[in-house]
């Protein structure tokens, strides 16, 4: 996958990510972008090393899953910190 089709899905599975997560949420696209392209590498390393999955394509279910999962846990892992501190 090329890099701006990596930062394109980090956007986006950061959205989604956002959008299934209840509560309010900071951040605006910027934040969204960054968590989301964080979570889409910790996913696809996750994925590689519990299942040997690969994130090498754009429209793979695959690709997708593991890029929304690895949003899910930099999301709330973000939000625990966060709430924290205030």
């Amino acid at each position: 996958m090329s890099f701006l089709g990596f930062l394109l899905l980090g956007l986006i599975a950061g959205a989604i990510a956002k959008a299934i997560l209840p509560g309010k949420s900071d951040g605006g696209w910027i934040s969204t972008l960054v968590l989301g392209i964080i979570g889409a590498m910790l996913g696809g390393w996750l994925g590689n090393v519990l299942f040997g999955a690969e994130m090498s394509r754009f429209f793979s279910i695959g690709s997708w899953a593991l890029a929304i999962g690895g949003s899910l846990i930099v999301l709330l892992i973000w939000g625990a910190i966060t709430r924290k501190r205030s």
